[in-house]
Order: C-alpha cells, then sequence, then structure tokens
C-alpha cells in the first residue's frame, strides 16, 4: 500500500499519511538506522551471510552505531521515488543502497 502523502524534512523526519487515514512519522536518525540494505542488515543481525544454518527468529534491531565512523549530522541529502513501491534515501554519511518500501515503512512504523 503507498501512503496518500509523503512529506520529508531532509534534515529532520519523515512523515506518511496512509490511505486508511493512519500517520506514520520516522526522524533521518532513525531512518538511517534502519535502513534495509544487505549491508546494514548483516551489520543489524550480526550474521554471516554464508552461514545458512538454521537461526531461531529473533526480533531485529536498529543499528545503535552507524556503519562506518561519520560524526556529522545524518540527514537526506537526496530522496527519489522507486516505481510506486519504495522511497530510495541518500544519506550525508555517504550511504546510498537502502530502498525503503513502503510495506517496510509501514511495518517499522507500526513496530515502534
Amino acid at each position: 500500500m503507498a501512503p496518500k502523502k509523503i512529506n520529508l524534512k531532509k534534515d529532520e523526519k519523515l512523515e506518511l499519511e496512509w490511505p486508511d487515514g493512519s500517520h506514520t512519522e520516522f526522524t533521518v536518525a532513525v531512518l538511517r538506522s534502519a535502513c534495509p540494505c544487505a549491508m546494514c542488515k548483516i551489520t543489524r543481525d550480526h550474521t554471516d551471510p554464508h552461514d545458512i544454518s538454521p537461526k531461531p527468529p529473533q526480533k531485529k534491531p536498529l543499528l545503535t552505531v552507524l556503519p562506518g565512523n561519520y560524526a556529522g549530522k545524518i540527514v537526506v541529502v537526496h530522496a527519489s521515488l522507486v516505481g510506486n513501491y519504495a522511497l530510495k534515501l541518500d544519506f550525508s554519511d555517504g550511504h546510498d543502497t537502502g530502498i525503503y518500501s513502503f510495506e517496510y515503512l509501514r511495518s517499522l512504523g507500526e513496530k515502534r
């Protein structure tokens, strides 16, 4: 489900209004720490992508430390829609591989 309205304040937050009338809001720092790209998932989950042994399901934490050493304020430097299903965000720390599907953003908002 695509949001009805998207409001991005690049140095502050992302606000989404959904067709059912609900609203979701994320700070830019939370979005960066919840990046869904493979590199960030591995860092968050402390997993080896080559280890195929079964693991019990676990709650996925947000990153507490961003990958790399970036001391500046995290802001979105560029944002673009990916089809009608996602948002691609490029961050001031140089990270630009996260594609945030609307489904992922909706579920992330419901977990908060």
